[in-house]
């Protein structure tokens, strides 16, 4: 399991999008963490970086918020991935690419997750605060890899007094063929493995199971349009791929959590190997 830092501060990326700083020094407000502004920059182009920091600090102090700031030379990712390191996010923004690109931008923030060994929130550069922040889903695929994902969901859902809807998808995978356990039996003692340990620890979370006959991708995506932020499990190591992750981060309609995990083999690129379920 990834030990990333749940009492480490709040960071985020400083680039164009203002909204990526609004999202981090609220979450950052609503737990009491610190905020650090992160702000990569080249040689030969250091002022740049200058003038979006100081963007930032302003939105920052407008809310009544106190922030640290980090320039540094160098690429991005390994600026962003060094000053994440025990931090219990790193919120970064994504453009409004459409395609291909989005897709390399979604692969781009998983090797960043990968990289950090912290949840990594990606904030379309659409997003606004609405309604929808009291409802937080995340993907469940009943092996050590939603792990985290649950935490970190569980505890942004405590956090936000927000309910938590676990999406379970399977039923693209074929009718069950033993008549004497059901896929909808099978599929709930998943959920209730899963979640025991997180509805324990977090008793006021109220929780919504979804149990989905979508593509895992799919499912995800649907969810996204009624929530205020997705979170999905993702293999931490040198390759990080995880296609179902990479696909949702790509369309999701609201942000997104990648929570990376060790120590697990490949998932075949799905969220619930061999547990159908069945469509809302």
């Amino acid at each position: 399991m990834t030990a990333w830092n749940r009492h480490g501060p709040v960071v985020v990326e400083v680039d164009a999008t203002p909204c990526v700083v609004d999202f981090a020094c609220t979450e950052a407000q609503r737990i009491g963490a610190e905020l650090v502004l992160v702000a990569p920059y080249s040689r030969s182009d250091p002022e740049p970086a200058d003038a979006a920091v100081q963007a930032a600090m302003d939105r920052v102090r407008r809310r009544g918020a106190q922030a640290t700031v980090v320039t540094e030379e160098g690429a991005r990712l390994r600026v962003l991935a060094d000053a994440a390191r025990g931090a219990r996010m790193l919120v970064v923004g994504r453009s409004r690419s459409r395609g291909p690109d989005r897709l390399v931008q979604a692969q781009g923030n998983l090797t960043l997750a990968a990289r950090a060994g912290c949840p990594v929130v990606v904030v379309p550069a659409s997003w606004r605060p609405s309604l929808v922040e009291r409802k937080v889903a995340v993907g469940v695929d009943g092996t050590a890899l939603s792990a985290e994902a649950l935490e970190f969901g569980f505890m942004i859902a405590a956090g936000r007094d927000a309910d938590l809807i676990v999406v379970h998808s399977g039923g693209h995978l074929g009718a069950e063929t033993d008549p004497e356990c059901s896929w909808i039996n099978r599929a709930e003692y998943v959920l209730s493995e899963s979640l025991a340990p997180w509805t324990s620890r977090f008793p006021t979370v109220k929780v919504t199971r979804f149990l989905s006959s979508r593509l895992p991708a799919a499912a995800l995506v649907r969810e996204s349009g009624a929530v205020g932020l997705v979170v999905v499990g993702a293999h931490a190591g040198a390759d990080a791929a995880d296609p179902v992750a990479r696909r949702s981060v790509a369309a999701m309609d609201c942000p997104v959590a990648i929570v990376p995990h060790d120590g697990v083999g490949p998932v075949e690129g799905r969220l619930a190997p061999t547990v159908p379920g069945h469509a809302r």
